[in-house]
């Protein structure tokens, strides 16, 4: 799947075949299930913001490293640090080194997630304010330590492969 699959969505970006298959399955999705201007936040090896308008255009985003990617490359490249299961944290100061890590890592990405969300907002085509949809597997997690992300939807990308596959009348 990739900008030549004849889809009823357009990829309003300076260079089209480079969108990920992903990130335009995100947008057929959103443009069916929500009908209005979206911003979905995919939290997968790498954390996507996908701004899709509600009359079917993809017209860019941002693309930040995902949170088992820096968990992992953290605890990689620091030889001290254990490998550790992201969990909500109950607060921001830990008291051991995995609360430590669990509170930098899912509380900085949803910072993250929250300022690039904000940034977002501002340069929005006609001042609009669009839905923000987390999905992905770290979603039900990451979601509600935003103040940005309004509803979650884990299978989006799956809802998506279903319509993509219906609109393309495939069988399997």
């Amino acid at each position: 799947m990739d900008a030549t699959t004849p889809l009823p969505i357009r990829l309003d970006v300076d260079e089209p075949l480079t969108v990920g298959a992903d990130r335009i399955i995100n947008t057929l999705a959103a443009v069916t299930l929500y009908q209005a201007d979206t911003l979905v936040v995919d939290f997968g090896t790498a954390t996507t913001f996908d701004c899709i308008t509600a009359d079917g255009r993809f017209i860019g985003g941002v693309i930040m490293p995902g949170l088992r990617t820096s968990a992992d490359q953290l605890t990689r490249r620091a030889a001290k640090l254990p490998a550790t299961e992201l969990t909500p944290p109950e607060r921001v100061i830990g008291r051991r080194t995995e609360e430590c890590i669990r509170a930098g890592v899912l509380f900085g990405a949803a910072d993250a997630v929250d300022g690039i969300v904000k940034r977002i907002m501002k340069e929005w085509p006609g001042g609009r304010r669009p839905k923000v949809v987390g999905t992905g597997g770290l979603a039900t997690i990451v979601a509600p330590l935003t103040t940005t992300i309004e509803s979650v939807d884990p299978d989006l990308t799956l809802h998506g492969l279903r319509i993509a596959a219906d609109h393309l009348a495939l069988r399997w």
